[in-house]
């Protein structure tokens, strides 16, 4: 029997490949789907199976493309309804794969329909349990996502359904199982993930508040403080996932077009797309096509893009950062979602640059500019685009903010008449605050290299980790 998790950083999600006696079964696998069948194949074996722990808000499962091209049978547990063929499991329903069988434990919270998976070796011993998005390594999984889809569904149904599941289901097995989870920490999926992405239960039990002994009452209060609103993609992946979507292979077909400058110019302006430049965030700022959207791909590139950009059936047209990377942004996308790249610009933008065409750039200075700047005039207005929580924890004295995660709601609290020094944590997600607000008017924002990182090195400004009263969000 082989057990092996395949994660994917950007999503910081867990697939899971099992293969016993020539037969496997594939866990919640991503949008592309080829490296699944090759690990299969390097072992000669079929992929019977393929599991999913339930409809998944923050990506888009490869489960349609992966049963077409295998023959293998997708699982989901009691309660499922989708739109496409699929074997609706019972509570407790054994499925055989080779030597080692496979338990379906019904545990709705996360969403009603949330089965978790109980591995059982050739001699009858309980070794592992995928838990998808009903518990993970320190946290479980946030029960407001499936009222996005079925608002009768209140976060404190879903809850108490969790509340239930836990500890009738997965607390009574034995502590030396391991714990597979659907996510590990960044995933929006939870709070308090860990960046473990495997643990003993029993581990789990002593460590993991939502574990720890308490009432349901308790347990639900606990669970709902603190839950921040999840990214608007969430309920259009739900939707996907349940009623189906467009093979990866088509969307790779439509969007692996390159143009050249004036043919990507006439296609933004004929299809209305969305220009989006995946260069690192300096490079960007340097010079930059007017009006486009910078995520850098060397990132969290996926969930950003699925956070901010708004309507999931826009039309995109890329700039890579290096030339032979467009397939890997085109797939990143439709990871989550965004399977409308209508082409790519050719050369990258040196062939834009070496065009002649109009191009604009952001100014960017160090921290310790910042920190000239701010002695000649205090009142300078430092704008903070971290997670609140990062904020509220340790922040620049006075500066004010606006969270990136929700720029879409809360840019008109940014003043156009003012300027702006922006800073994040790092640098990354400030070049994307400003080039969204650029692209929509506001041309005095100047980004602060390095971020607060880089300000706290400087050892210039005074830090506090009082919140101030003028905090935005």
């Amino acid at each position: 029997m082989k057990i092996e998790q395949i994660y994917t950083g950007c999503l910081a999600h867990g697939a899971y490949y099992i293969e016993s006696n020539g037969e496997a079964v594939i866990i919640d696998p991503l949008r592309e789907v080829q490296p699944y069948i090759d690990r299969a194949e390097k072992d000669g074996a079929k992929i019977k199976y393929v599991l999913e722990t339930h409809f998944h808000a923050d990506f888009v499962s490869g489960h349609l493309d992966l049963a077409k091209k295998t023959g293998g049978t997708i699982v989901y547990g009691p309660t499922a309804k989708p739109g496409f063929e699929a074997h609706i499991a019972t509570d407790g329903e054994i499925l055989k794969v080779g030597n080692v069988t496979i338990k379906v434990l019904h545990t709705p919270g996360h969403t009603m329909e949330s089965s978790c998976f109980l591995l059982t070796d050739k001699d009858g011993k309980d070794v592992g349990i995928f838990t998808g998005d009903t518990l993970f390594i320190g946290d479980v999984g946030r029960p407001d996502l499936a009222q996005k889809v079925i608002p009768d569904l209140t976060q404190d149904k879903l809850a108490a359904h969790l509340y239930d599941s836990l500890h009738n289901k997965i607390m009574p097995l034995a502590d030396d199982i391991m714990v597979y989870p659907g996510h590990g920490a960044g995933s929006a999926c939870g709070k308090n993930m860990s960046k473990e992405t495997t643990d003993t239960l029993g581990n789990q039990k002593k460590t993991n508040y939502a574990l720890q002994p308490m009432s349901k009452e308790a347990f639900i209060e606990q669970l709902l403080d603190g839950l921040m609103p999840p990214p608007g993609y969430f309920p259009e992946n739900v939707l996907m996932n349940i009623k189906g979507y467009e093979s990866i292979d088509e969307v790779l077909d439509k969007g692996l077009r390159g143009l050249n400058p004036q043919e990507f110019e006439d296609t933004a302006n004929e299809t209305s797309a969305l220009v989006l430049d995946t260069r690192a965030p300096q490079n960007f700022a340097k010079a930059f096509i007017p009006n486009s959207i910078n995520i850098g791909i060397d990132g969290n590139f996926a969930p950003w893009a699925g956070a901010l950009i708004s309507d999931i059936k826009q039309n995109i047209l890329l700039i890579a950062a290096d030339e032979g990377r467009e397939e890997e942004i085109i797939t990143r996308l439709a990871r989550v979602g965004y399977d409308n790249t209508v082409g790519f610009l050719k050369g990258g933008f040196d062939s834009w640059k070496d065009s002649g065409k109009e191009m604009d750039h952001i100014e960017s200075i160090t921290a310790d500019e910042l920190a000239d700047r701010l002695a000649a005039n205090p009142d300078l207005n430092i704008l903070d685009v971290r997670k609140q929580s990062e904020h509220l924890s340790e922040h620049v004295l006075g500066s004010q903010n606006v969270a990136l995660d929700y720029i879409n709601d809360n840019f008109t609290q940014v003043d156009k008449n003012k300027t702006y020094y922006v800073h994040c944590a790092g640098g990354y997600r400030s070049m994307i605050f400003i080039s969204i607000l650029k692209a929509r008017g506001y041309n005095n924002l100047i980004d602060v290299q390095g971020g607060f990182s880089a300000i706290k090195e400087t050892g210039k400004f005074k830090v506090s980790d009082y919140v101030c009263p003028t905090t935005l969000l």
